[in-house]
């Protein structure tokens, strides 16, 4: 089974700049977008076999996922069933009988860390979440978790220490998901890749010169571990400031 994940930071602005190209030639059995920033009846995607579900905010033009998905789920749920955390639509669970997939936007700190006080109650609120799926059924999560979990994740881990994204707060907060059952698929299969990563600011020229950060993961249920084929990152993949993310697996 091949799945893919992608920030496309405005699936209409996406749209014009090769997203069904690249949708195609990625040619995922599940594929989650995060940041759309739309209402489903604002873009019209014809996309043959495929269910599509989408999670919109209430806000307009903000936030966002989808899941397109070749296999029919047993159930969708959106949100995590939190009034407080719910109105941004930054989940999406599809429940198939072996497994739950989940894709997750999840809240940025922003800038002088004005939201990381929220963010610390999302990732525990998330985490308890996803624990609860957890002891049903494997999980397999995938997304914009907006954090460089070790300083092999970003090019320049020493200046950006304490910005949104690479805080030591937010990094625990990973180490708490990793320890409390779940893989960064990636990291375990590729322990010591350096330079790859997953998003460039759109200053400075980033992405020439590969200042990134590697914050979009395909994670997964520890007992999952034997399954994984392999965890992909397409750096070759434009359109977004983020590039899309992919997970091989047997199930």
């Amino acid at each position: 089974m091949k799945l893919i994940s992608w920030n496309v930071n405005g699936l209409r602005a996406c749209l014009k700049k090769g997203f069904m190209e690249s949708f195609r030639v990625l040619d995922a059995d599940i594929f989650a977008l995060q940041e759309t920033k739309m209402q489903p009846d604002q873009a019209i995607l014809d996309l043959p076999g495929y269910r599509q579900y989408w999670n919109s905010a209430e806000k307009k033009g903000y936030s966002g996922t989808a899941v397109f998905s070749r296999l029919e789920p047993l159930a969708v749920t959106c949100g995590i069933g939190s009034e407080e955390h719910d109105r941004e639509g930054r989940v999406i669970t599809l429940e198939f009988p072996s497994f739950y997939f989940v894709t997750v936007y999840t809240p940025n700190s922003k800038r002088q860390l004005e939201r990381l006080a929220y963010r610390m109650t999302w990732e525990d609120a998330f985490r308890a979440y996803l624990l609860m799926l957890d002891a049903k059924k494997p999980v397999i999560v995938c997304g914009d978790l907006n954090v460089a979990h070790e300083e092999i994740d970003l090019k320049n881990p020493k200046t950006n220490h304490h910005n949104a994204g690479f805080t030591d707060e937010e990094r625990a907060k990973f180490t708490e998901l990793l320890k409390a059952g779940f893989l960064d698929t990636f990291r375990t299969l590729y322990p010591e890749r350096a330079g790859i990563y997953t998003w460039w600011s759109y200053l400075r020229k980033a992405r020439l010169t590969n200042a990134g950060w590697r914050i979009d993961y395909f994670v997964a249920s520890e007992r999952l571990r034997g399954a994984i084929v392999d965890a992909t990152i397409h750096n070759e993949v434009f359109g977004s400031d983020h590039c899309p993310v992919g997970l091989e697996i047997r199930l």
